[in-house]
């Protein structure tokens, strides 16, 4: 048989296979109709039906919107820990500062008071914002100050590392 022949070999036994159809979409590009059933109605619902970049784009958005809000849920659940927090480190010095009246005098005392209510305003704060505005705070103190938010990152990366470090070490070995 020569390269160029454009027969097809009798009698090889080769069937082309049937269209695929997925989620509603046909992928026959010779025909709009089903080869399943031939019918009008599957004509009907393809010529209605988006393409199939169109599906995966939509699947994809549906995805997307679902991590995004999954986001949302934990750094809300994550904020409410952080304020739940911070009110507790606040009731700690607030306790602390009783302890340093007696002992260093009334003025380092009050200094204890100043940095507990400091810490009662700035969870206060955090508990009253939106996740959004939150994110545009940092973008906003990044942009400001960028040699401090790396300083910040570097420590809180080192703290993280330290906690992962701690919890593989074997303590009763």
């Amino acid at each position: 048989m020569a390269d160029n022949d454009t027969t097809p070999p009798a009698a090889t036994g080769f069937e082309p296979a049937a269209p695929l159809k997925t989620a509603g979409v046909n992928f026959n590009p010779e025909s709009n109709a089903s080869a399943e059933s031939g019918t009008s109605s599957d004509a009907t619902d393809n010529a209605t039906s988006t393409s199939p970049k169109q599906a995966i784009k939509d699947g994809a958005a549906k995805v997307q919107q679902q991590a995004t809000d999954k986001i949302y849920a934990l750094a809300d659940d994550g904020k409410a820990r952080a304020g739940n927090a911070l009110d507790q480190f606040a009731q700690l010095l607030t306790d602390a500062a009783a302890q340093v009246d007696e002992k260093l005098g009334e003025q380092y005392g009050q200094y204890a008071r100043s940095a507990a209510d400091t810490v009662t305003g700035f969870s206060g704060q955090i508990k009253d914002k939106q996740i959004d505005d939150l994110l545009d705070d940092a973008r906003a103190f990044v942009r400001n100050s960028p040699a401090v938010a790396i300083g910040v990152a570097a420590a809180l990366g080192f703290v993280a590392a330290r906690v992962v470090q701690s919890g593989l070490d074997p303590r009763d070995a």
